[in-house]
């Protein structure tokens, strides 16, 4: 397995796909590439369905899948505001790589079982896929697609995001082989020798302990530990220093833990969700996501130095674990919403990917929304950087 990755902020297209092409050939050393991985500016729009036959006078990419984006990501670098277009490709002996598109509108009903979803996605579960995907915002059923997939797909990872590449519906392109579509899904299943690692920073630092909801309805929390959850804030409010206490005003979330077998779930363990509104009468809170009894939840704050926190404690953590050494090349999926927008600065988090990890190849774009999982379930989250991490199976297995 070899990747490579480039970018180029060349402002024609022509220019760009030279420099990516060549560059990626160099660092493939004459190996061909089975994936190529794309991802353009809104600069190019004028020239987005000419792309894939720009690509191919000068290299054959293999099975090619992309998306545009309001942010750039390639060889370990990020470009915002301004033209860029980055290639990541890999070359993927002992590695099945399936292509999916669907429009996404007629997706199986939600009671049916594993099986149906399989024969609508085209892909046997026997063959223990992983999964990239790509969608349009404006046209993409996400918690219905992902839960489905989840449902037929119980062990495979899932990451991907959602094209930033325009503002209106139409405006946004997808690659899949020579074709471009501007609505529904593009997505790529990988088996055989392939291992998919992700890690799933949220940006999000937990205050309080952990509460278990013991009232709620649909999305409404009514009680925490037997408590109005306005109450508990109250009291957490009590305990905070000045500076949190004034993120409490802007910067509140829930973290919710989605794995029923933990009783004692750690910050990277919640999946965070907004608080949507108070019910001032009962002190319950609307929250962004449906609910249970039983599940263990706790409030998070939000902001650059915790967002910096988190993905630096994930980091380092996933390289505990020794995987980083066999890890041959790596995808971001990062919300618009972070970048220089939150840091103030460019390259963030690529610069922490590699001061954790190594000099991985790194490609990928910032987006209308990150798909990628907490726990055991695969969601799709805002203000995340989400990152799908690639290396053999075989090493592993210690073929």
């Amino acid at each position: 397995m070899k990747w490579a990755s480039a970018i180029s902020t060349q402002e024609n297209i022509a220019g760009c796909i030279e420099e990516t092409t060549q560059a990626v050939k160099s660092q493939l050393k004459g190996q061909p590439a089975d994936l190529t991985l794309i991802f353009v500016s809104p600069h190019f729009q004028n020239n987005y369905s000419d792309i894939p036959n720009m690509i191919r006078k000068h290299f054959d990419p293999g099975m090619l899948i992309g998306c545009s984006g309001g942010g750039i990501i390639g060889a370990g670098n990020e470009v915002e505001q301004n033209p860029a277009f980055s290639m990541t490709s890999a070359h993927l002996p002992g590695v099945k790589i399936q292509p999916i598109y669907s429009d996404t509108a007629d997706l199986p009903d939600q009671d049916t079982g594993p099986g149906v979803w399989r024969d609508w996605l085209g892909v046997q579960a026997e063959d223990q896929p992983h999964f990239i995907f790509l969608a349009d915002p404006f046209s993409f059923r996400g918690e219905e697609f992902l839960s489905g997939v989840d449902f037929a797909y119980a062990n495979s990872k899932k990451i991907g995001g959602l094209a930033s590449g325009s503002h209106s519906t139409g405006g946004n392109a997808l690659y899949l082989g020579n074709d471009v579509h501007s609505s529904g899904l593009v997505g790529v299943a990988l088996s055989g020798d392939i291992e998919v690692d992700t890690i799933v920073a949220q940006g999000c630092r937990p205050i309080g302990k952990t509460f278990g909801i013991t009232k709620c309805e649909q999305n409404l929390l009514k009680e925490i530990d037997g408590k109005p959850p306005m109450e508990v804030l109250q009291e957490i409010h009590e305990t905070l220093n000045e500076n949190d206490r004034k993120l409490m005003q802007s910067s509140l979330f829930l973290g919710i833990e989605m794995d029923p077998l933990k009783d004692d779930p750690k910050r990277g363990d919640f999946l965070i969700r907004n608080l949507m509104g108070v019910d001032r009468e009962s002190g319950g809170l609307a929250i962004g996501a449906m609910l249970r009894e039983g599940q263990l939840v706790q409030f998070h704050l939000r902001d650059k130095v915790m967002s910096a926190e988190d993905l630096a404690m994930l980091l380092a953590r996933y390289y505990s674990k020794g995987k980083a050494d066999d890890a041959s090349g790596a995808l971001l999926f990062s919300c618009l919403g972070r970048g220089q927008h939150l840091y103030g600065k460019a390259n963030h988090d690529t610069n922490m990917f590699k001061d954790k990890l190594g000099d991985i190849p790194l490609g990928g774009f910032f987006c209308n929304g990150e798909i990628g999982p907490v726990g055991n379930a695969t969601f799709l989250h805002g203000y995340t950087s989400s990152f799908g991490i690639f290396r053999p199976h075989s090493v592993e297995a210690g073929e």
